[in-house]
């Protein structure tokens, strides 16, 4: 019998790790194609021979997305599979759609065949969109586990950008394993807040080994998810982040929704900032599509550490990426941190030059806000460059990475942090004991 020809879409994470989990060693199959979409400069290179496996020795290569249709004719795709998050549901039925038209079959991969199994106790947290506050309740946990005598350790949800076999599996622990991994931007706004609380965080393209890894040196592991993707590995507690910013969402996306119908415990963040109205829709939809799951109340307390530079002065105001662009946020952090101290936000896109001129020809939801890209050395070069060219008299860093560690800006800088509210924490920490993890 002819192995099934398959295409994986993708967008550098998801589609690599159920490679790795379903197809890698898998002569059912014939992986002829990943297509890359969402981050820019992911396609047109390969996934390496080093960690596809014997089944393909020259590697897999990766296309733009864009050309899905003349692939499947040109390739003889039998089997599409769909592998990437943070995604309406009639986006992922219009890409079903052309695969079904061109003549192949069209799946989602899920958990059951895509998690692997922990020797260790496992609590992940998820989100039904980017952007809603995975990471500082994935950090809140970490702290309660930590005044409990728990060693934790962080798995990051992939974002292999760079040289995937370099990437195979990834430790930080310092701002150093940043240079030794020559991370983007967006690795960095993930990675920089676990080491700054002291904890150690894996990630990279390999999930069986970073798991290995990972086992060795903890007692407890947290999965802090990517997107509103699922998780990679089996857990014993799952947490689930929800946006009453964007109300509705936790039904509509995927695979946000996924993660909304599986939750042990649904956090409602950001209620410090969020319509009343808002935060009670999302409230009675939990109530109605998962019932068995307990419902936590979180404020998300935004705080400056500079507000004197910023107070009724001119800003250009940066924002974590990710959440402004494919989250589809409107604003962020930084601009509730500019109507509190009375800011004037200097309109970003007047100065802004090459690919990030481009982000906001895509999005065009953008309006003053200046989303941090930093997918490559250029990218990060172009945000250097539209906020040191813009006239205001200093800049809001609203991203978590802390852009003056990365960036050579010629303004004063106020880096914004936000944490979960202490009650919420109070809360977090009663079902862990209730759930044994302390």
């Amino acid at each position: 019998m002819k192995p099934i020809r398959t295409l994986i879409m993708g967008a550098a994470g998801r589609d690599f790790h159920n490679f790795n989990m379903v197809f890698r060693d898998n002569p059912k199959y014939k992986v002829v194609a990943f297509t890359a979409t969402q981050i820019p400069d992911i396609a047109n290179r390969s996934y390496p021979n080093e960690l596809s496996g014997k089944l393909y020795p020259k590697g897999i290569p990766i296309y733009p997305e864009i050309v899905l249709a003349d692939l499947i004719k040109k390739l003889k795709v039998d089997l599409v599979v769909f592998a990437y998050s943070d995604v309406n549901h009639e986006y992922v039925m219009h890409k079903a759609s052309i695969a079904l038209a061109n003549g192949a079959d069209f799946v989602l991969l899920g958990p059951n065949s895509t998690m692997l199994n922990s020797s260790k106790p496992v609590i992940s947290v998820t989100a039904v969109r980017t952007g809603a506050g995975k990471s500082q309740t994935s950090r809140a946990i970490a702290e309660i586990l930590r005044k409990h005598g728990k060693k934790v350790v962080a798995i990051r949800h992939g974002m292999p950008y760079g040289n995937l076999l370099k990437q195979k599996c990834q430790w930080f622990a310092s701002a150093e394993d940043f240079k030794k991994h020559d991370t983007t931007i967006e690795e960095e706004e993930e990675y920089q807040p676990w080491i700054d609380h002291g904890f150690v965080v894996y990630a990279g393209v390999d999930y069986g080994e970073i798991l290995r890894e990972a086992e060795n040196e903890s007692d407890v592991i947290i999965f802090d998810g990517g997107n509103n993707d699922w998780g990679f590995i089996k857990s014993d507690l799952y947490i689930v982040v929800a946006d009453p910013h964007r109300p509705g969402h936790e039904l509509t996306y995927y695979p946000g929704f996924v993660n909304f119908l599986s939750a042990d415990v649904i956090v409602i963040n950001k209620i410090d900032s969020a319509k009343k109205e808002n935060i009670e829709i999302v409230r009675q939809h939990a109530k109605q599509y998962n019932p068995k799951a307990k419902i936590i109340l979180a404020k998300s307390p935004v705080t400056v550490d500079k507000p004197e530079l910023i107070r009724n002065k001119r800003v250009i105001l940066t924002e974590d990426g990710p959440s402004l662009t494919h989250g589809g946020m409107p604003y962020g952090a930084g601009s509730i941190v500019a109507k509190r101290y009375k800011c004037k936000v200097v309109n970003a896109q007047k100065y802004a030059v090459g690919s990030i001129k481009k982000v906001y020809k895509k999005y065009p939801h953008l309006k003053n806000e200046l989303p941090a890209m930093g997918y490559s050395s250029k990218q990060i070069k172009e945000l250097e460059k539209t906020i040191n060219s813009a006239k205001c008299d200093a800049v809001i860093d609203a991203t978590p990475a802390n852009l003056s560690r990365i960036l050579k800006i010629n303004k004063p800088i106020a880096n914004v942090t936000y944490e979960m509210g202490k009650e919420a924490v109070k809360s977090l920490e009663a079902i862990l004991k209730k759930t044994k993890f302390i």
